[in-house]
């Protein structure tokens, strides 16, 4: 690669490469991958039990990490839709019984163990359905308009819950029981958590450490905010590089613009921390646009990226079948699984990531490519003594590279491209 120019970047946004500083809970997900479940559409029951037929399929596609989507009972006061929100929450403690039992999710968290798998959950912390018991048996627990009435979050249209208010050092303490019960009752492995920046940083930083004592466990935060992660939270979103990728597709901003955004971070994150990359979740689904038709054929060397730029990589529920479809929030509307075509393909990028240790949580290394012709990007992931490549070409046209003498094996790319010429939408990483 003598004929590169490399552009050094030192982004503390992502892990160094010392494991001896890592916090105590981050080396068991240090090569992992993050799927989201959605029970409800998963299959055509919608059960806990019948989504454990698919645990197999995606062990084998090398998942390592399950974040189901809330699965608590759902209100039904000013209840969205036929079957409501997963987010508006009746009861912390309970399991909604369109999902199943308790005991079968106890059974399912069982099973993913097993199969050396972890599970997270999906908590709602910042408000509550108008229906849960403590709306009832603790008022002052919620903010007040000014009529003195319960109220959603302010600037929401989110009717179906109702705010909670986290001066009250009761609801504090209620709100990390019921957290505890889950971590060590039904051992789950960690929390994602809805909306994390508009729940007080103090209530994170009171409850977190102290979860954190009962097991190693993750914490997710739904923000883009730096101070979640000083002292609470292990991961957040990578909001900005998804809206970056999603504007590449629509041609409304040119490929350079990814070297900017990781040369010139407009936030600055504190060490050991980091960003779930994605191009798909729950949200943009059902309320954004359709991966598989904004995106395309540039799925391939963008989910390359994904799980080869510093941080950890996460996958929606259908996105191994090419989901062609917004999935109904508040309705029945199961995902049609067409023979998981892209399974082998999220199996290959998994199988990578685990064998390589330049693309593993910790490493930050990530120097670019600076000569490459219009229309790819390139960039180097090292760690100590070992040294991988990745280009990655975002247009319709097969790319002439010429890497025979520089390469010294390629470990993954798609059918056509090699060490000359890069295929339309290809993709190859290599030694």
């Amino acid at each position: 690669m003598k004929n590169f120019i490399y552009v050094f970047l030192s982004i503390i946004v992502f892990f160094k490469c010392s494991q001896s500083n890592m916090k105590p809970d981050q080396k068991f997900w240090e090569n992992t991958s993050i799927y989201e479940v959605n029970i409800r559409q998963y299959t055509p029951e919608g059960t806990f039990t019948a989504f454990r037929k698919h645990l197999p399929r995606l062990k084998d596609m090398g998942i390592d990490i399950l974040w189901f989507m809330p699965i608590h009972p759902i209100g039904e006061m000013n209840r969205k839709g036929n079957l409501g929100s997963y987010y508006s929450v009746k009861d912390y403690f309970g399991v909604n019984p369109e999902f199943g039992t308790i005991d079968e999710f106890i059974e399912l968290v069982e099973e993913i163990h097993t199969l050396d798998m972890y599970v997270i959950l999906d908590w709602v912390a910042n408000h509550t359905a108008w229906d849960n018991v403590i709306a009832e048996e603790n008022p002052s627990w919620f903010t007040k308009d000014n009529q003195g009435n319960f109220q959603p979050p302010i600037g929401t249209d989110w009717h179906d819950v109702i705010d909670l208010d986290y001066q009250n050092v009761d609801l504090r303490q209620y709100m990390t029981n019921a957290m505890e019960y889950w971590v060590r009752d039904i051992d789950i492995d960690g929390f994602r958590c809805d909306v994390a920046g508009m729940v007080p940083l103090s209530f994170w930083e009171e409850s977190i450490p102290r979860l954190r004592k009962l097991k190693p466990l993750l914490f997710l935060a739904e923000a883009d905010d730096p101070n979640l992660l000083k002292n609470a939270f292990d991961i957040d979103y990578n909001w900005g590089l998804y809206h970056l990728l999603k504007d590449i597709a629509s041609d409304d901003k040119d490929i350079s613009e990814i070297q900017k955004y990781f040369k010139h971070p407009t936030k600055l994150y504190p060490e050991y921390s980091h960003r779930m990359n994605f191009l798909d979740n729950h949200d943009e689904n059902s309320w954004g646009r359709i991966m598989e038709k904004h995106f395309g054929q540039k799925i391939y060397p963008l989910m390359t990226m994904i799980y080869t730029i510093p941080g950890i990589p996460m996958i929606y529920s259908g996105q191994e079948t090419k989901l062609g479809k917004k999935l109904k929030f508040f309705e029945k509307d199961s995902i049609p699984w067409l023979n998981f075509p892209n399974h082998e393909f999220y199996k290959s990028l998994n199988i990578l990531r685990k064998n390589e240790s330049v693309f593993w949580n910790y490493n930050s290394s990530m120097n670019f490519l600076d000569t490459l012709p219009p229309g790819l990007v390139g960039y180097k992931r090292s760690h100590n003594d070992e040294v991988c490549y990745v280009i990655l070409n975002l247009t319709d046209k097969k790319i002439f590279i010429n890497l025979s003498r520089t390469i010294n094996g390629i470990l993954f790319k798609d059918k056509i491209s090699d060490s000359e010429i890069l295929a339309p939408y290809g993709y190859i990483v290599y030694k």
